[in-house]
């Protein structure tokens, strides 16, 4: 009885890791890694993001998921049902040699 779910348990992480679409060509300078004094996100070519952020009180809030689409500059994150939006008020831009983007109100700094 153990190896079904064994091997329905494999079949299921096979199947989530591969549901992430790469960037489309016209928001690939969403790649990079993306920092601000308490955030940091991480959107690959491949279309994976890792989004932590810290907070004063020692609380913290991490998303490691398949990016799911982009809906006009902002984009969805997550898994079938499970899943969340940020909010790009400013897309990718360069700004005095720098390469920035303002993501849920923070300004982050691309750090590739």
């Amino acid at each position: 009885m153990r190896k079904p779910f064994v091997l329905l348990l494999t079949l299921l992480l096979v199947l989530l890791a591969g549901c992430s679409e790469p960037l489309p060509p016209d928001k690939s300078a969403y790649a990079g890694l993306w920092r601000a004094e308490n955030t940091t996100i991480l959107i690959t070519e491949a279309g994976r993001v890792e989004y932590v952020t810290r907070r004063d009180n020692g609380m913290h809030k991490s998303i490691k998921a398949p990016l799911q689409r982009f809906e006009g500059d902002n984009f969805i994150v997550g898994v079938g049902p499970f899943k969340t939006t940020f909010i790009v008020s400013r897309p990718p831009h360069a700004e005095d040699g720098e390469w920035k983007m303002t993501v849920d109100g923070v300004e982050l700094t691309r750090s590739r």
